[in-house]
């Protein structure tokens, strides 16, 4: 049994852990709320983004021949890309092993449809996992995800993308992050950047079906001109939106995580102390019961 000096010390090291996933959850709670305002205000324009971009899709879908290559799907695909977007700090219960779990679910079921998968990596949890597996890394992006970062990153990675999707290196590509649902769930979600024909037309049926009517764009240079300008800045914009998603569940994962490990150390202390008074109580039982002893001792 544990000695009074050992419960004592094990009560001092559970409270001072709770003093620090206290703070960690308090920094958690701070960025999570800036997270969550960028994601916020960004929303609603890479919505109408998507919505303006689908219009355009609708004009030129029936000259397929002239339609921009961003648009158009291999015959063949040999080739998948996957950018995945992780944290680079854990801590966060379970929100890397998900993202990590579904991309290797992807991967396992392109590997047996015989295509090649590359993985861009934007998180040092994912990185390293992958890497520790002998996957193949195409680049890593450190530093990012939970950090202050700037539309630039999207246009530096998505230009990267569009550049070996235009060239023929890679035929598909897709972006795997973590959407920010509410406080208490955040879903790892794959979403295909390239080729991106079809995926606005979803959104503008959703709103006809609410509204009526879908929105008739007027172009100024050529609905085609349009589309080859809009395009990569679209992928941009998945990038970036993706991105603010993953920080602001990251946040919130971590935030609910260090409450948990809170609350759990404040169980612990409980526990501890009754513990202690049990021992405290049987140390002066026992005492007593040798000073009894002791007296009855010399009056016999």
């Amino acid at each position: 049994m544990a000695t009074l000096k050992d419960i004592e010390r094990k009560i001092g090291a559970v409270k001072k852990t709770q003093k620090i996933t206290k703070a960690m959850n308090m920094v958690a709670a701070s960025k999570l709320s800036r997270a969550q305002e960028n994601m916020e205000a960004f929303r609603p324009y890479a919505d109408k983004f998507a919505q303006v971009l689908g219009s355009l899709a609708e004009r030129i879908e029936a000259d397929e021949e002239h339609a921009p290559p961003l648009l158009v799907p291999r015959e063949e695909v040999k080739t998948v890309d996957l950018v995945l977007m992780t944290s680079d700090r854990g801590l966060c219960g379970s929100f890397n092993t998900n993202l990590i779990a579904t991309a290797e679910k992807f991967l396992k079921e392109k590997a047996d449809e015989d295509i090649e998968t590359r993985l861009i990596c934007m998180g040092r949890k994912g990185r390293d996992y992958f890497r520790r597996r002998k996957y193949n890394i195409l680049s890593d992006h450190i530093g990012i995800v939970g950090a202050r970062f700037g539309f630039n990153v999207a246009v530096t990675t998505g230009q990267g993308l569009i550049d070996s999707f235009l060239g023929g290196e890679t035929d598909e590509v897709h972006m795997l992050f973590s959407e920010f649902v509410s406080m208490a769930r955040q879903v790892p979600t794959l979403k295909r950047l390239l080729p991106i024909a079809g995926v606005e037309k979803v959104e503008q049926t959703q709103e006809a079906e609410q509204v009526g009517y879908v929105p008739e764009h007027i172009c100024e240079p050529s609905a085609e001109e349009l589309m080859g300008e809009m395009l990569p800045k679209h992928v941009y914009v998945q990038i970036f939106s993706a991105l603010l998603e993953t920080s602001t569940s990251e946040h919130a994962a971590r935030m609910a995580a260090m409450d948990n490990a809170t609350s759990n150390c404040a169980d612990m202390i409980t526990s501890l102390t009754l513990i202690y008074n049990k021992a405290r109580q049987a140390a002066i039982t026992a005492e007593l019961m040798d000073i009894v002893g002791g007296a009855e001792a010399l009056k016999g």
